[in-house]
């Protein structure tokens, strides 16, 4: 048996298998609990902790579906091209809107983790939570932190987007598809950008860019942000 989940197909077949188990719960329940990649993840977590397979045996496959996040990201320069005209005219709210909460992102959360007195080490892994996953562990770096925390945080935080940022933006009255897909970017990277893909076109396109901002923002700012921070509570 630990020869079969050695083998790259195990990775691949179950990475699938959950996807599709999760759009039928999520076509049935259409709860937002049901969430399809809060649910997959779930599914496959607990897959490998039944049988006792570690994540490098699982990701013999698995990796094999992470390659298609690279050219993924690439072709949202496809929908950018075709929405260019209309994001022309939203450039300086677009660009002021996601530098906001870019930077609100990153003094929340090292606010918040300040207010209950956490270890210092978290503040330094956790400030780059908002952006993808490469970005965030550079940032990291930097600030010397965790970069495995960063990393796990970065997708917990991109699930929590992708299932309850569009329930939450509804109840708060955000209605415009553009800046939902605004907020799910900048705030939960690209799997919030996928979820944006799910409401609309223009959804999507200005999330994908949002995310790319963002990353730009948090990259510059994180750290000295981080540092003022420190040294003011000290």
């Amino acid at each position: 048996m630990k020869a079969f989940f050695a083998l790259p197909i195990f990775g691949v077949t179950l990475t699938l298998v959950a996807y599709f188990l999760s759009g039928k719960l999520k076509d049935k329940f259409n709860l937002v609990l049901f969430n399809r990649v809060l649910v997959s993840a779930v599914l496959i977590i607990g897959v490998l902790l039944l049988f006792n397979i570690d994540f490098e045996t699982y990701n013999n496959g698995a990796k094999y579906i992470s390659f298609f996040l690279g050219p993924s990201v690439v072709a949202l320069g496809v929908t950018l091209y075709e929405k260019l005209e209309e994001m022309k005219r939203d450039l300086s709210v677009f660009l002021i809107s996601v530098f906001v909460g870019g930077v609100v992102g990153i003094f929340s959360v090292i606010l918040f983790l300040m207010l209950w007195n956490a270890p210092e080490i978290l503040s330094r892994s956790l400030a780059s939570k908002s952006v993808t996953t490469p970005i965030a562990i550079e940032i990291t770096k930097i600030t010397e932190g965790i970069p495995e925390i960063t990393a796990g945080i970065v997708i917990i935080t991109g699930i929590l987007g992708n299932a309850f940022g569009p329930f939450i933006l509804q109840k708060l009255g955000v209605k415009n598809n553009k800046a939902v897909g605004t907020a799910l970017g900048t705030a939960a990277h690209g799997i919030g950008t996928a979820r944006a893909f799910e409401i609309s076109d223009s959804a999507g396109t200005y999330s994908g860019l949002a995310m790319c901002f963002n990353g730009i923002i948090t990259a510059l700012l994180a750290p000295y942000i981080l540092d003022w921070l420190l040294t003011f509570s000290q």
